[in-house]
């Protein structure tokens, strides 16, 4: 008997979760031998640092920090990371703070000045180790003087509210923070910096990535003019940030650090996992279940419910084309444009969509998932849509349409049992969208 589509789902979906674990991806990439500490391809000789920090920030930070615990055990003079609430794990040295995300808090407002104040402190015969991976930007927001976090925190809101792009989002993020924007690079200088980096970013961009805490900056305060102009909120944002953006794009306050600047000169950033790797690994795991994998994209970007679409029109395309069963695999990061009251995320609006479209598919079945277990204000990863899932639905009589066009899929997908909930999975390489095509019914 051919197990259910359901559960292979799930087994692709957790190839893909352990190839981009945390701490797997920084055992793959540091270690260490005698007092030779290597990162990639670079060594650091221990016997020529007075003190050795570690400091990080997102959803997956703190796994990336116990492993450099393991392998730096007492070696490590002191730490701090901010992480979301509830993606902690066991530390010995390194002090925890978490904080709220995606709209940031108090807290990591305290998490960001004490990463902060611990790097300032440092001197050339420092060595710093920060851990940055998804959420870090939201979970770090130390702003400029003049703008209180309440503000920014409605920023914020309204630039998900939208749908404004990640990228869209983090130059706002950038230009209003102390600590992205490479802001955390020139507070560590001169003191020598490695970055591990899991990226969350469509294209892996370094200055994109957490907003860029450790990197040159692309963006400057005109994008940022033109974002607010382009989504028509030149009205909706305080006076406070308004006025700051002018100032930056008319040149009267100094710009973000830009490649070049030397306290980029003793950093090194390194990317240890990756989106491609996720779908690389569900690939690899969808083939030994017996299917041909395809990964269709890891820059997966547009509106949730058009993406669903597209995929739902290849994968029938692909269904009658050929006899052989596929795998089709997209990775990135979509987006939703809120019209309606109702709760959800990009990922299980995504699911709720493709539901609709592959209604009458009997052959056809998709799962959209967060890699971080976390989709949108929820407790849930994503969704499923599966060959029955309008037929549950009618059971329990609830209208697709009617929670689409509200916004509402998480309670469709809790209604109908498609919900995906897998709790934090403490990594973050954006979303990944898994369809399982066969010639005949599951």
């Amino acid at each position: 008997m051919n197990a259910h589509p359901k559960d292979m789902l799930h087994e692709i979906l957790g190839a893909a979760l352990t190839a981009v674990a945390p701490d797997k991806a920084v055992k793959k990439f540091v270690s260490l031998d005698g007092e030779a500490l290597l990162i990639d391809d670079v060594t650091y000789y221990l016997n020529t640092f007075e003190n050795i920090y570690v400091v990080g920030a997102g959803k997956g930070a703190a796994p990336m920090a116990a492993q450099l615990e393991e392998i730096l055990g007492d070696r490590i003079t002191d730490g701090v990371i901010c992480v979301k609430y509830g993606h902690t794990v066991p530390l010995r040295i390194i002090r925890t703070i978490e904080g709220a995300h995606p709209v940031p808090d108090a807290n990591g407002e305290r998490g960001a000045r004490a990463i902060l104040d611990l790097v300032t402190k440092t001197g050339k015969k420092d060595l710093i180790l920060c851990c940055i991976t998804g959420g870090a930007s939201a979970l770090t927001p130390a702003l400029v003087e003049g703008i209180s976090l309440d503000e920014g925190k409605k920023a914020t809101q309204l630039l998900l509210e939208c749908g404004a792009t990640i990228n869209e989002i983090n130059a706002i993020r950038k230009h209003m923070s102390i600590f992205g924007s490479g802001n955390l690079a020139r507070a560590a200088y001169p003191a020598q910096l490695a970055a591990l980096i899991i990226s969350d970013v469509v294209g892996d961009n370094l200055d994109v990535i957490a907003s860029g805490p450790t990197s040159p900056d692309n963006s400057t305060f005109k994008d940022c003019m033109d974002i607010f102009e382009r989504y028509k909120l030149i009205d909706k944002v305080h006076v406070n940030i308004l006025a700051h953006m002018k100032k930056g794009a008319e040149g009267t306050i100094y710009e973000t650090p830009k490649a070049g600047d030397p306290v980029f000169d003793s950093v090194q950033n390194l990317l240890v996992a990756t989106n491609e790797q996720a779908l690389h690994a569900a690939a690899a795991k969808a083939k030994d279940l017996g299917y041909t994998p395809r990964i269709i994209t890891s820059k997966m970007t547009g509106e949730a419910r058009t993406v669903a679409k597209d995929i739902a029109k290849q994968a029938k395309k692909a269904a009658g084309a050929k006899k052989e069963k596929l795998c089709l695999l997209s990775g990135g990061e979509t987006t939703v444009t809120l019209t309606g009251k109702g709760l959800g995320g990009r990922n299980q609006e995504m699911a709720l969509a493709a539901a609709v479209a592959l209604d009458g598919c009997p052959n056809i079945a998709m799962l959209c998932a967060g890699t971080d277990g976390s989709d949108g204000p929820t407790d849930a990863a994503g969704g499923f849509a599966l060959p029955d899932s309008l037929t549950r639905a009618k059971e329990c009589q609830v209208c697709p349409k009617i929670y689409l066009a509200d916004n509402d899929s998480y309670n469709y997908l809790k209604s109908t049992g498609d919900l995906l909930q897998t709790g934090p999975t403490l990594t973050n390489v954006m979303d990944i969208c898994i369809t399982l095509v066969q010639h005949g019914p599951f």
